[in-house]
């Protein structure tokens, strides 16, 4: 019979790959439809009210696209709604965030070293402060402030900044720089529920009642999509920072954060240009290299300095069984013994300089924080040690095994 630890693992595989492919759906229509709109040309045979037409080929056939700034005369008999891609790709996200950061808060999302919450606390922060986001920036937008797209930009870019290092002050790295990508995420997909399609929604109501839809609902909009466009790499980035401790574990992690929403926007101006056919402003790759650079070192300089206090002070209530159960110090053993030559501060095996996802297995309370990724890891798998480069007996991975499932029975 499959243990919990089993299912739950396999859970999040499965959320996770549900959240990756409708991630791919969302921002591969997004950027499909924003080079369209920028590469659209005016033609002398166009219909009525139509603002751009645009010739594709692609999988063997032709296309002919013809955009309506506002609306065409006559609605069309079948018309197809891109948002279930915006839709899916955030509920899959959060709950990832759920199953992940909320179920394992003392393992991912608490680092008592950074504030010492509780479950319920760091949840709801965790939850408020995406609620507060959308709040936010939304009025900001609405707000005479945001009539000025660009000066709208560069304050919310501010925002962000300010977040990034917010986020750091409370939750562990890895849960800061995540959290910082679903709070941009939640924003995005918000702008689509909240926003773009409930106006598209009234330029649909005002032609079937005979109306001459409104252009400002097409502007505002157009607007919210621009700032997707040029969040939708860095969110990505973040999404992937928790698989790099160099980025989420390192001293200026936050400022780390904030530099990506910089290369964003320079990768994403080269093909906005390129797309409007303005021009390919290949400088805009040199300065994301330069940034890139930048964080390299960063990452390099703030590397957190080991702490000499007593560690079992940071163990939560709920884990203590694992050093209760029986095995524990023949578990212990055995994970010092082919684990930690790799898992340490300063890792011994030969091209190594820092702990594999930022993970030590040295001490006990290494051991009982990690218990249940050395269980699946070592105990359910092979996977660890990799290549079994330090000859994990069969015997030891059931000891494991058996240590890890007495502390469960407790």
């Amino acid at each position: 019979m499959l243990d919990l630890a089993i299912l739950v693992a396999w859970s999040e595989f499965a959320i996770r790959w549900l959240h990756v492919i409708t991630g791919i759906a969302w921002i591969g229509s997004s950027f499909y439809f924003i080079a369209l709109d920028l590469g659209l040309r005016k033609a002398a045979d166009m219909p009525d009210k139509a603002s751009g037409e645009e010739w594709q080929v692609h999988g063997g056939g032709f296309y002919h696209i013809t955009k309506y700034m506002v609306a065409p005369e006559r609605l069309p008999e079948h018309l197809v709604w891109f948002k279930w891609e915006s839709y899916a790709t955030w509920l899959s996200g959060f709950a990832l965030l759920v199953v992940v950061y909320y179920l394992g808060a003392e393992f991912y999302l608490i680092d008592p070293a950074v504030m010492d919450l509780s479950v319920w606390q760091a949840v709801l922060i965790s939850m408020g402060s995406l609620v507060f986001g959308w709040i936010a920036y939304d009025l900001l937008c609405k707000s005479r402030f945001g009539d000025d797209n660009t000066r709208l930009m560069i304050f919310l870019f501010c925002v962000l900044v300010v977040m990034s290092w917010g986020y750091t002050q409370v939750f562990s790295g890895r849960a800061a720089l995540l959290h910082l990508g679903a709070f941009t995420a939640t924003i995005m997909s918000a702008n689509v529920f909240m926003i773009i399609i409930p106006n598209q929604k009234i330029v649909v109501e005002d032609l079937k009642a005979g109306r001459a839809p409104d252009a400002k609902y097409g502007k505002i909009a157009k607007q919210r999509s621009t700032h997707n466009n040029y969040l939708t790499l860095p969110v990505l980035f973040l999404m992937l920072s928790n698989h790099y401790p160099l980025a989420f574990a390192s001293q200026y992690n936050w400022l780390i954060a904030a530099l990506v929403f910089l290369m964003g926007v320079t990768i994403r101006h080269f093909f906005n240009s390129m797309h409007a056919k303005k021009g390919e402003p290949y400088w805009t790759w040199g300065a994301t290299a330069v940034i890139f650079l930048i964080i390299v070192w960063l990452s390099s300089i703030g590397v957190p300095e080991d702490r000499d206090d007593d560690m079992s002070q940071a163990i939560p209530p709920g884990l203590q069984k694992f050093a209760l159960a029986a095995g524990f110090e023949e578990a212990h053993q055995i994970i010092v013994g082919r684990c930690s030559m790799c898992h340490a501060a300063e890792p011994g095996w030969p091209g190594l300089y820092w702990p594999p996802n930022g993970v030590k297995l040295v001490t006990p309370e290494d051991l009982i924080l990690n218990a249940t990724e050395v269980y699946l890891q070592s105990g359910v798998t092979h996977a660890m040690p990799p290549g079994n480069l330090s000859y994990m007996e069969e015997d030891e991975r059931a000891l494991i095994r058996t240590w890890y499932r007495a502390a469960q029975a407790l």
